[in-house]
């Protein structure tokens, strides 16, 4: 069966609802949209599309074109770190076979976003030879930004070399599917979500494939653990979860509960529901929808 590509493009807007909604219907077509997850907290909306790539140019672009209408960074207050106003806005191959096809589309896209909307852009993932992420470039915010640019240290690879007033810029690549998966502590201050953070990420010799942030939730009155789960057949959700669990128990806090940002892979569901429910061998030719899927 063909697959579609997908994109995931995260927009730093999580308040609005007028602009959430102006994203919604730019973001609609030709692509076809699945799924909007807004984070009041994070000040950030997260939109799940698929499409062929000339379909998903198409929409992003629209995409992007009204963020930098209606958001201005000036105004942007949230948890999480940006850079722009649409901050990051990944192409993603559902298939390994597909990156050429993901890699095309996203190099058009970063094409157009630099000569027709005139925004700097900055390529990053499996669209650079060191595999740069967005932490790379959010590091200090929009202002750091810009004075590295200045200062020699890195440039856009497409659009001009200053910042957009308002807008900022645009980071475009390609990487394989991720989880983005939160998990939220009740009775614990950003330092001990840091600490935690900190016990599950890959950098700091936690689980494979795990980027982590502790972030303040001062709206739910909770902290967060924030993480992109590259991999989730290295490191499945449920062990990471077990393992915020018990180090949040240890620091006498409690987790309040665990938020999927956009989708994820039906096969890290399966697992998860074939380890609880204590079922050998279980795994997606189990479940009848995907064996039907597969016809």
């Amino acid at each position: 069966m063909a697959l579609p590509l997908e994109s995931v493009p995260n927009f730093s807007e999580g308040r609005d609802a007028e602009v959430i909604a102006a994203l919604e219907r730019a973001l609609s077509r030709p692509g076809r949209l699945l799924d909007i997850h807004t984070d009041w907290d994070h000040h950030r909306s997260v939109f799940t599309i698929v499409g062929s790539g000339d379909e998903l140019v198409e929409t992003l672009l629209a995409g992007i074109a009204t963020a930098a209408e209606r958001i201005d960074l000036h105004e942007h207050e949230g948890a999480h770190p940006r850079i722009g106003a649409a901050d990051v806005v990944p192409l993603v191959p559902l298939r390994s076979e597909d990156e050429p096809a993901a890699r095309e589309a996203a190099l058009a896209l970063a094409d157009r976003v630099g000569s027709e909307l005139e925004l700097p852009v900055f390529l990053y993932a499996r669209l650079t030879e060191d595999r740069r992420e967005p932490a790379f470039f959010r590091r200090g915010g929009p202002e750091e930004l810009q004075r590295r640019i200045d200062s020699g240290e890195l440039a856009p690879d497409r659009g001009p070399t200053t910042l957009h007033p308002t807008a900022g810029g645009v980071l475009i690549g390609v990487r394989r599917p991720l989880i983005a998966f939160n998990v939220n502590l009740r009775g614990a201050t950003v330092e001990t979500a840091r600490e935690i953070a900190a016990i599950v990420r890959e950098r700091d010799g936690g689980f494979p494939g795990v980027r982590a942030l502790g972030l303040d939730l001062p709206k739910a009155g909770l902290v967060q653990v924030s993480m992109n789960v590259t991999d989730w057949e290295a490191a499945p959700l449920h062990t990471i979860v077990a393992t915020i669990v018990s180090e949040a128990e240890t620091r006498g806090a409690e987790v309040a509960g665990s938020e999927l940002v956009g989708l994820m892979p039906a096969g890290a569901a399966v697992e998860a529901a074939g380890t609880l429910l204590r079922i050998e061998g279980f795994d997606s030719r189990h479940v009848l929808e995907l064996r039907l899927l597969d016809d």
